[in-house]
């Protein structure tokens, strides 16, 4: 029993199991598919993976990088989804613990058992259904799997599909194409659709500011640093307008609207094609769709257009099919964990890369095992269940204060805000009032960071 596990071997649970290794606890980790990589892998066999053929993440390289493990230095600054899975697979050698990982295990159920610990029921490729008793848990298995289908009223006669299936743009030659949503992925499957399509529709209810992927010869991201982000919120927002308004004038120039709210109140998209493609006429913006009528499609500023094929860029509901709703709700893809890791009243259950950044994931999935890690051998605490409570009312409301009211922004945090709130976590339990014993026992004097 005095053993962690971990759900999933993606982006975020091959972080934790690095971290748990280096910090001497014992674990296991549980991977339905036959490989690590999670949503980065290509048509993965666990079926979970919402990477497409084009796929290439819209962060730079060493800002996704993990802090000791540097990205190749001949990589692009914008990776493609195998050299992304080349980099893991390199990740998960260098550190040695590929032997740790249970490939092809599903996790069917993880209970709380009365008196403490975990109760996980795995199915591997025996078919026979196994109980294993764990002091800990770590649900590192993502939140881009699980599809949100928008509903309108009347029908669509048409073939529909989510952005989660889509692979390719084969078999949309010379077809009337929309589709909803102006997300990472909406823009960018649009944006390779428009391609081949006779015409290709984007439906959009608010719009989105769209950002280049460089600005003045650097990658956009590498405008964000720890100092400016403690700059009051206007002051960010008036850099990056102005970065903007440098890089491609006014949005509104090239048919995509400049929507009400201000930048950085909402998940921004990044997109290097957008608005050429919108300019050329090759992508169409839509309002929001008020009603499918069978072969045609009516929206809010009162056109109706005929469609062939409908793809949704929706969005993903955050579920966990092996937890009750007795253990976590997430109705309205809302959570109540204290700093989006801690379940506040299920000790020693504990979420890994549940966070929406403006940035890229794994740097603070790892920050978060790192905190994780410290609380499992007692160098750090938790808050008593009071605290914890007003800080995650305090987080939610400054989350639905900062953020347009959307199911896309929930989990949403700053990315070098967040990474600094996991290191003064760390900071606050290394407080000799703050320490414990282990909760699991390393197995080793471990030699790991701070």
């Amino acid at each position: 029993m005095d053993k962690a596990c971990i759900i999933g071997a993606g982006s975020s649970g091959i972080a934790s199991a690095k971290v748990l290794k280096q910090h001497g606890i014992p674990f296991d980790c549980y991977e339905r598919g036959s490989g690590i990589g999670g949503n980065w892998r290509y048509r993965n066999d666990n079926g979970m993976s919402a990477a497409y053929r084009s796929l290439h993440i819209n962060t730079s390289k060493d800002r996704m990088a993990y802090s000791d493990y540097p990205m190749p230095t001949d990589f692009p600054d914008y990776l493609h989804h195998s050299q992304v899975l080349e980099y893991f697979e390199g990740y998960v050698d260098h550190f040695d613990f590929r032997g740790d990982i249970r490939f092809g295990t599903t996790v069917e159920e993880v209970a709380p058992v009365e008196g403490g610990g975990w109760d996980v029921t795995v199915t591997g490729d025996s078919g026979t259904p196994e109980t294993h008793r764990y002091t800990a848990v770590l649900v590192s298995n993502g939140h881009h799997w699980d599809p949100r289908h928008p509903e309108f009223a009347g029908h669509f006669d048409g073939p529909t599909r989510h952005s989660h299936s889509y692979e390719t743009s084969e078999g949309l030659e010379d077809r009337n194409v929309l589709v909803v949503g102006i997300g990472n992925s909406g823009v960018d499957i649009a944006c390779e659709v428009s391609r081949v399509a006779r015409r290709t529709m984007l439906s959009t209810r608010r719009s989105a500011h769209i950002l280049p992927k460089y600005a003045l010869g650097r990658p956009i991201d590498t405008y964000t640093t720890p100092a400016a982000n403690y700059l009051p919120l206007k002051l960010q927002q008036a850099f990056f307008n102005l970065l903007m308004r440098l890089s491609h004038g006014s949005q509104d120039h090239y048919g995509v609207p400049t929507p009400e709210h201000t930048l950085l109140q909402a998940h921004p998209t990044i997109s290097a094609e957008l608005l050429n493609l919108a300019g050329h006429g090759k992508v169409t913006i839509k309002p929001d769709i008020t009603e499918l009528q069978g072969d045609r499609v009516a929206f809010r500023d009162g056109t109706v257009e005929p469609v062939d094929e409908i793809i949704y860029a929706t969005g993903y509901k955050i579920s966990f099919p092996f937890l009750s709703s007795e253990v976590i709700d997430s109705d309205d893809n809302e959570v109540r964990l204290y700093r989006l890791v801690a379940h506040p009243h299920r000790k020693n259950l504990f979420f890994v890369g549940l966070i929406q950044p403006l940035g890229a994931v794994m740097p603070l999935a790892e920050a978060q095992s790192i905190w994780v890690a410290k609380l499992l051998t007692g160098e750090c605490a938790l808050p008593d269940l009071a605290t914890m409570e007003q800080r995650i009312d305090a987080d939610l409301a400054a989350m639905r204060k900062r953020y347009v009211t959307s199911k896309r922004h929930t989990i949403q945090v700053d990315f070098f805000a967040y990474r600094d709130l996991m290191r003064k976590e760390v900071r606050r339990g290394r407080q000799p009032a703050a320490r414990r014993a282990p909760i699991i026992a390393p197995l080793q004097a471990a030699a790991h960071g701070p």
